[in-house]
């Protein structure tokens, strides 16, 4: 393969510089993919495919006929970020994340980042996002989000921003990990070039961070995996994460609460002490008493053993007060305010609609921003203003007249690129980063995190549900090379 034709020049390329050389940290890659024929790389396509099919490693698609598993969309080529440069970004990512959770106590509790007036009070307190059953809540360790996936991106200068964060029931890390043995199958000899921390430690880590904030102390504390079933879209990973940490996969109807407002398991020798739940559930379908009565999904009581110490929720009930794009806004004024520091790593510019001046700002620039729904994932909903349609940005404009609070805009970045497998040739393509952040006991970033690529050309939305896919993402030690 060669990269000749390859534009690294419209964009911050992750492997080619502007001139089509190889950074420096990629040099080994590049040369290695150009003593391939287009042949051999097509062979290693072909072999990646087919141990995706094998491993059955999917995703759920839901449209409008109903819902459709899909196979992995995994491009080969992997994306790699220097060691140096990354321990920066995770000890930026720490920082948020411990800002982030003083936030949500904060909000349960005195309010004083709302009294101060860092944050408009009206701003949280009719998120949709805010739960009033957490109010007065103290979690073990007073940690919330137990597991955070923050977006990250690049700029045409390279610079690292974080789009947003996600604190709810955030997803992506066993196609990480998958990602990892899928490239370790097709490209054993570049696993001896160079030297790539590894990730596969991620679920002992997710088991001990659990396990760590267990309402008692306990040797081997009983940790399950909440899911709400085979149909979700995210079931694989559910099903793979229990597997590799050794913990029971149970749906709502597994668990009981008893009368003494403890978690049972329901198993064929009776009833077992649950200590903590990694729920993969929406607040809204936990708990039948507490929230909607109609879920079937959730446990009867489980908000009241919760509140009363008995089971530790990961991520606790009401953590998405903080996974609201609105508030994503305010994360350097939190860590300024809770922890008495500067940001390490910036937010992507962002212009809230609840503010006149920014929403008559937006709404003039609508084909130069991009809009999102402030609490909507996946991709859905949002307006590209570029690649948008008159009657598109019309239709935008109306609901943000409407509803100024539910968006936000930002400006359209261009986003970095990095060599990716199209039909038998390499071409740059738009991509992010989602790593994972565990709080517990101790903090732990993933060596990097699950990138996510935009398959279709020019395209910057990388969400798989709206056609984006996927790379292993290589932390590299350059030290001594």
């Amino acid at each position: 393969m060669h990269f000749k034709d390859y534009d690294s020049k419209s964009t911050y390329d992750e492997l080619i510089g502007p001139g089509g050389r190889a950074r420096p940290h990629a040099r080994q890659l590049i040369k290695y993919l150009r003593s391939l024929s287009q042949a051999e790389l097509q062979e290693r396509k072909e072999a990646s495919d087919l141990a995706i099919t094998v491993m059955g490693i999917t995703y759920t698609v839901y449209t409008e006929e109903g819902q459709t598993d899909t196979i992995w969309p995994f491009d080969i080529i992997p994306r790699i970020i220097p060691r140096r440069e990354w321990d920066g970004i995770a000890e930026g990512l720490k920082q948020r994340v411990q800002a982030l959770n003083m936030f949500i106590a904060d909000v349960y509790d005195r309010q004083m980042i709302l009294k101060d007036k860092i944050i408009p009070k009206d701003l949280i307190l009719q998120s949709r996002n805010f739960r009033k059953q957490a109010v007065g809540m103290k979690p073990h360790l007073n940690i919330w989000a137990h597991i955070c996936g923050s977006d990250l991106v690049r700029d045409e200068r390279g610079e690292v921003f974080v789009l947003e964060d996600n604190m709810r029931v955030p997803s992506g890390v066993s196609y990480m990990l998958e990602n990892r043995q899928v490239t370790k199958r097709i490209f054993p000899e570049l696993f001896e070039d160079y030297s790539i921390l590894p990730i596969d430690d991620y679920p002992s880590q997710l088991f001990d961070t659990l396990a760590s904030v267990a309402p008692e102390p306990k040797e081997y504390p009983e940790v399950v995996v909440l899911t709400p079933g085979i149909y979700n879209s995210a079931y694989f990973e559910h099903a793979y994460l229990a597997q590799q940490m050794g913990a029971e996969l149970v749906e709502g109807r597994d668990l009981i609460v008893a009368e003494d407002d403890c978690v049972y398991m329901k198993t064929v020798s009776g009833l077992s002490r649950v200590d903590v739940i990694y729920r993969r559930i929406d607040d809204l379908f936990l708990d039948p008493e507490a929230f909607n009565p109609d879920s079937l999904l959730g446990v009867p009581g489980l908000l009241r053993s919760w509140s009363r110490g008995k089971v530790t929720l990961a991520n606790a009930p009401g953590c998405g007060v903080a996974d609201d794009k609105v508030v994503c806004y305010y994360v350097p004024d939190m860590i300024r305010y809770y922890l008495s520091e500067e940001p390490i790593l910036p937010n992507v510019e962002t212009y809230l609609c609840e503010n006149k001046s920014e929403r008559d700002y937006v709404l003039k620039n609508l084909d130069k921003l991009v809009v999102k729904p402030a609490n909507e994932a996946g991709g859905y909903g949002m307006l590209i203003g570029p690649k948008s349609t008159a009657k598109e940005r019309k239709e935008m404009a109306a609901r943000i007249r409407k509803t100024p609070r539910e968006y936000i805009a930002q400006p359209t970045l261009s986003l970095s690129t990095a060599p990716t497998l199209i039909n038998n040739s390499l071409e740059p393509r738009h991509l992010d980063l989602r790593p994972f952040i565990l709080s517990g006991e101790n903090t732990a970033v993933t060596t990097g995190g699950l990138t996510r690529v935009a398959l279709r050309k020019g395209s910057l939305v990388v969400n798989s549900s709206q056609g984006g896919g996927s790379k292993d993402t290589w932390i590299v030690d350059m030290e001594g090379q």
